[in-house]
């Protein structure tokens, strides 16, 4: 079970229930309506969504709308030729933090990562249950199980290295986890990662990298960021196989039309997280 070290995880399950509400309404719902609806006193309710987001339900219902991602192209599109040179950190305090990060050679990635000693734990987060995996020198995998279940994490991650040996050990990973998911106290340290991927991988994983919190890309520019602007179902891939949610971003990579596209752990949490981030830099 998750390791609950912050109040995040409780924040997430109460704001994804109202989510579901705010989703379902044909219109945008009063605080009185959501709070009744979520057993809570209307100041209760309001206090508590925001310390989790920074904004009052009525203004994150504006970021929950499936208008916003076209609103993120129009206002607050990176070209990544620009975002190389603002750096890694957003307004929101989820990623006011820089990040290192070294890759795995090709070679030890062709092995399945045989030989490779993977440290694995659960924690509470901003959205949900998370499984962070990582080595002696970085995180190397983040999941998360709201929509899909634990067994479907832990599948998911220990499929992608077979090779390696899997340890479960959540006191190690504590520090890390605790600085990828804002908590308080977190070490002021870079947040370590190591890439296990192949190499045209690692280049799409690198240049979502430059993609600052509260802001969006499209897919094709990433391929034309990675010297291969013809290939964008084989970046779309890319960006699906990310491994490290939320700290190599792939949730900020957007369709040019403006529509979500996909999101490997539900697309219900790529919408929060989003709004999550948009609300964090505006507010």
């Amino acid at each position: 079970m998750p390791e609950d070290f912050a109040e995040g995880g409780y924040h997430f399950h109460v704001m994804r229930r109202a989510i579901e509400l705010i989703d379902a309404a044909q219109d945008p719902l009063t605080l009185e309506s959501l709070a009744a609806d979520m057993d809570m006193s209307p100041a209760h309710f309001q206090r508590l969504f925001s310390r989790w987001v920074g904004v009052s339900p009525k203004r994150y219902q504006q970021y929950l709308t499936l208008g916003h991602a076209k609103a993120l192209l129009r206002e607050r599109f990176t070209t990544l030729e620009a975002a190389h040179s603002t750096g890694l950190s957003g307004g929101g305090r989820l990623h006011d933090l820089f990040l290192r990060w070294e890759a795995m050679s090709p070679g030890e990635f062709a092995r399945g990562g045989a030989g490779l000693t993977i440290y694995w734990g659960w924690y509470d987060s901003p959205f949900g249950p998370a499984l962070v995996m990582g080595t002696d020198k970085g995180i190397c995998g983040i999941a998360f199980s709201s929509e899909f279940g634990e067994d479907v994490a832990m599948a998911d991650l220990t499929g992608r290295w077979p090779g390696a040996t899997f340890i479960e050990d959540a006191e190690r990973l504590r520090p890390w986890a605790l600085a990828a998911f804002g908590a308080d106290g977190a070490s002021c340290e870079p947040t370590p990662l190591y890439l296990i991927g192949a190499p045209f991988q690692i280049k799409v994983w690198e240049a979502l990298l430059r993609i600052p919190s509260g802001h969006v890309t499209t897919y094709s520019e990433i391929a034309q960021a990675v010297g291969h602007p013809k290939a964008v179902r084989a970046v779309g891939t890319a960006v699906g196989r990310n491994p490290i949610s939320l700290l190599i971003p792939c949730h900020r990579a957007l369709r040019k039309s403006g529509g979500l596209g996909g999101y490997h752990w539900g697309l219900p949490v790529k919408r929060a997280i989003l709004a999550y981030e948009g609300a964090r830099a505006d507010a």
